[in-house]
């Protein structure tokens, strides 16, 4: 009998059989609350209306026509939508499956438009999976352990994460930015670094926003070096963060922006966009891929930009997610256990930390369990598993927030008692 690897942990117990917006419903009708969306892909909810139309069309008409052999037109449409929505110089777009293999589509092109061998990344920082984005990730081992030797040319600088340092934001910046210097001294010289990589908002490694004055230090540095700086908005693209790019916050342009997760609503789809310049400098023939801008998954796109425009959804991201993280503050006030309420948009952390102020991803576990019994799916992140994320679809309704909330306070107060008041 075959069943799946071992190695694949379910963070929930849940058998999905069908989901409409934010809800989910398993196999005996019992219906969930999906605070995971798929960990941040289905931006327009499950099986939007417009996305299973456009999808469903495009599936009648031609499924798979291979982009280096020939065009379609939903690719061509969704390259020039994409114009509307990314900052105007970043003009030339090339599109893969997957959040990895867009990471290492511009780690090739960064290499070869500079003709450096090294990239510095930043403390915390996901990445992905294959053995290069695996060593350029450093939210946990485990991501990496076991199948060494990983990809050479990686250093890593720190990212200025108050809560790990127990610092202000103002003195983590400071620090970040007088290690990177440091490393650029001692680890590798900027006539050798190819680029900067960076999430504007740690994703696996905590939910921990980066801030103008560390990107800004970054830009900086890449100008004055001649080194590329590279944004990785897989996961905090397509509104999420309550800007459509996260970096909008921050008043940084990237050299090479990343993007993959909600760009399709659930079909895989992912890209990197840089300037014609740099982007003609890469290799004749390093770019393709078989199932690269598939075109069911491009049709599903456009019509996952149109649900966002038309519907406000960034917006909605962003009123969603001050209703929402008002909410998750008021439950941890009365709680010593969360140590911190963070994010921006609909990506939210709950820090849980020991009495003794050790990260502590037992307790967190334990709540984030709790609330999936109770009919409400998150999903842990942090080096030690202690922050529990909150990530729904940017359809979220402010009812669907006050319900999550509520569940989220029975669950807080199952596990951890009857608070400090």
């Amino acid at each position: 009998m075959t069943e799946l690897s071992g190695a694949l942990k379910q963070a929930t117990p849940v058998l999905a059989d069908h989901g409409e917006g934010v809800n989910l419903y398993d196999e005996d009708g019992r219906r969930y609350l999906d605070f995971t969306a798929g960990i941040g892909v289905t931006s327009t909810g499950h099986c939007h209306p417009r996305v299973v139309a456009a999808a469903q069309e495009q599936v009648g008409r031609l499924i798979h026509a291979q982009y280096t052999t020939v065009m379609h037109r939903p690719l061509l449409t969704l390259t020039e939508r994409l114009g509307e929505v990314l900052p105007p110089e970043l003009d030339r777009l090339f599109f893969a499956n997957s959040g990895s293999e867009a990471i290492e589509a511009a780690l090739r092109l960064a290499r070869q438009a500079t003709g450096r061998p090294n990239i510095m990344v930043f403390h915390g920082g996901f990445h992905g999976r294959t053995v290069a984005t695996a060593t350029m990730t450093t939210s946990n081992t485990r991501y990496s352990a076991g199948f060494s030797p990983l990809m050479g040319g990686v250093h890593v600088a720190p990212f200025p994460n108050p809560t790990h340092y127990g610092w202000s934001v103002e003195q983590a910046t400071d620090f970040a930015l007088k290690e990177l210097d440091f490393a650029l001294q001692t680890l590798t010289a900027p006539d050798e670094t190819a680029a900067f990589l960076v999430e504007p908002v740690l994703g696996e490694g905590g939910y921990v926003p980066a801030n103008p004055d560390f990107l800004a230090g970054l830009r900086e540095r890449a100008d004055r070096h001649g080194i590329l700086l590279i944004l990785d908005e897989v996961q905090t693209g397509w509104g999420r963060t309550g800007r459509f790019w996260a970096h909008e916050h921050f008043g940084v342009t990237p050299d090479i922006l990343v993007t993959a997760k909600g760009i399709g609503s659930g079909f895989p789809l992912s890209g990197i966009a840089a300037p014609a310049e740099l982007m003609d400098r890469v290799w004749p023939g390093s770019q393709g891929g078989t199932y690269g801008a598939n075109a069911v998954a491009c049709a599903a796109a456009i019509a996952t930009l149109d649900v966002i425009e038309d519907e406000k959804l960034v917006a909605n991201a962003a009123e969603r997610g001050e209703q929402l993280i008002g909410r998750l503050r008021r439950t941890a006030s009365g709680y010593d256990g969360i140590h911190d309420v963070r994010g921006m948009g609909l990506m939210i952390g709950n820090e849980f930390r020991s009495a003794s102020g050790e990260p502590d991803g037992e307790t967190a576990a334990a709540v984030q369990q709790e609330a999936a019994r109770r009919g409400l799916l998150l999903l842990t992140c942090g080096p030690y598993g202690e922050v529990v994320r909150f990530i729904p679809a940017l359809v979220v309704s402010e009812q669907e927030v006050d319900e999550a909330a509520a569940l989220w306070s029975e669950s807080v107060d199952s596990v951890l008692g009857g608070g400090t008041d």
